[in-house]
């Protein structure tokens, strides 16, 4: 004996069917059991808790802006590099030789070609901004050249 089989996908059909409506309603009163509130409108951000913006956040903003300046700098004068340099012996002679984590990273960086470094100073890894934290290339950019970007960057 041979078996028909249904032209039909999926589940076979029970008789039980509930609309989606209906299904709608049996999941609103599990969560309202649950004890779970329905959210029926938006909150702004003004009237919530949460701050609009992170002043963590705003000087890694800065902080990645003054270093795009100062890798297209150093792109045209690569020269600069050595600025960086003198920077990290200075402050290691200054602390007996014994420099933080991150300055005897950028010693091992600052041994690469120009493009190499400007594409690393400029990179927006979590890696890049904690490494701009203890950046050696202070004194490459004017006063003016950074009250600018903490203009133009303010909450």
């Amino acid at each position: 004996m041979v078996k028909h089989r249904s032209n039909r996908r999926g589940r076979p059909a029970t008789g039980r069917a509930v609309s989606d409506a209906e299904r709608m309603r049996q999941l609103r009163a599990r969560r309202k059991a649950q004890g779970l509130k329905q959210v029926l409108r938006w909150v702004e951000a003004e009237s919530a808790a949460i701050p609009p913006y992170s002043s963590h956040r705003l000087q890694e903003a800065r902080s990645l802006v003054m270093h795009v300046l100062i890798a297209e700098k150093m792109l045209r004068d690569p020269a600069l590099v050595e600025h960086a340099r003198r920077n990290l012996r200075r402050w290691k002679t200054r602390d007996a030789g014994d420099l933080p984590e991150g300055l005897r990273q950028w010693e091992r960086i600052l041994e690469r070609p120009t493009t190499e470094i400007a594409s690393i100073m400029t990179e927006p890894s979590e890696r890049a901004a904690e490494l701009r934290q203890s950046s050696p290339f202070a004194g490459l950019l004017s006063t003016e050249q950074r009250r600018r970007i903490r203009e133009a960057l303010r909450p």
